[in-house]
């Protein structure tokens, strides 16, 4: 026979359980900071990234959050800090954080190279690199690999060109400068230049190509767990196999999304764009 001070007990924790469910809150899940090297402008940026953070975020189970940077210098200094967690930057950004603080990518654009512009007016009577002499030159980031380092490279030792160099912050800021007579040409890239308006690409035109090279990494620090590291990779994978996801990738640009390591970057080494890249 069960005892009544048997079920005044019970009667006490069942009373009891609302106020410990009340009070005991549940853990906080752990945010995860993404940083996006800023091609274009801040709305433009966090509609592309957004969309396939939250995808990700449903697939790996963790929570990301988009940090902005003002201007590509910025973006550089917050990842040579180590500010975030993960990041999507460009193959020369990659070497030095890469070196400073250990980011590794995760993914790349495997369906295509990464390759510099130079676009001047469609009206622009300039009609070789070699009339650049002397002119203003606008890019977006002294450190932006395709639409500044491999531009100024190839200018330097293919064409021994000296120009006025203008930096304005972002890649769509380069078109505005051309097309309003700012800067006689601009450095950018060839899937920057085609996520314009068609106002802005209308009134441009490609005068210069560069050699291409391996396109931009989604990279992840050394602090983040291997096994999220992993997580995120194949939801990146994932996603690119899927046709809702192949249209959100197409917006960053990325045309196929594969693996990526360290090995596919090396190569940026032989190319001595330290010479003309900024330190701090």
């Amino acid at each position: 026979m069960i005892s009544k001070r048997f079920c005044a007990f019970i009667t006490f924790l069942f009373l009891l359980s609302p106020w410990v469910q009340a009070t005991v809150k549940p853990r906080p899940q752990h945010v995860y900071t993404v940083g996006i090297v800023p091609q274009f402008d801040a709305r433009q940026g966090y509609e592309i990234w957004r969309p396939i953070l939250d995808k990700l975020q449903v697939a790996t189970g963790v929570r990301f959050t988009l940090r902005g940077s003002p201007s590509i210098p910025a973006f550089e200094k917050e990842v040579l800090a180590g500010a975030f967690d993960f990041a999507y930057m460009n193959p020369y950004q990659l070497l030095q954080a890469h070196n400073r603080q250990g980011y590794t990518p995760l993914v790349r654009d495997v369906g295509r190279r990464l390759q510099g512009i130079l676009v001047v007016r469609r009206d622009s009577k300039i009609n070789s690199v070699e009339a650049l002499a002397g002119h203003i030159v606008a890019f977006p980031s002294p450190n932006s690999l395709g639409a500044c380092l491999l531009i100024r490279a190839e200018l330097k030792d293919k064409h021994n060109i000296q120009f006025v160099p203008k930096y304005v912050l972002s890649h769509s800021s380069v078109y505005l400068n051309v097309i309003l007579g700012q800067a006689t040409a601009g450095g950018g890239v060839q899937k920057t230049l085609q996520q314009q308006a068609k106002t802005i690409t209308g009134k441009l035109r490609v005068l210069y190509r560069t050699q291409s090279v391996v396109p931009h990494a989604f990279v992840a620090h050394p602090r983040v767990p291997l096994q999220l590291q992993r997580r995120v990779r194949e939801a990146f994978l994932t996603l690119g196999q899927t046709q809702t996801g192949r249209q959100l990738l197409s917006k960053i640009p990325i045309k196929k999304i594969g693996r990526a390591s360290m090995q596919d970057y090396q190569a940026l080494s032989k190319l001595r764009l330290d010479r003309f890249y900024l330190k701090d």
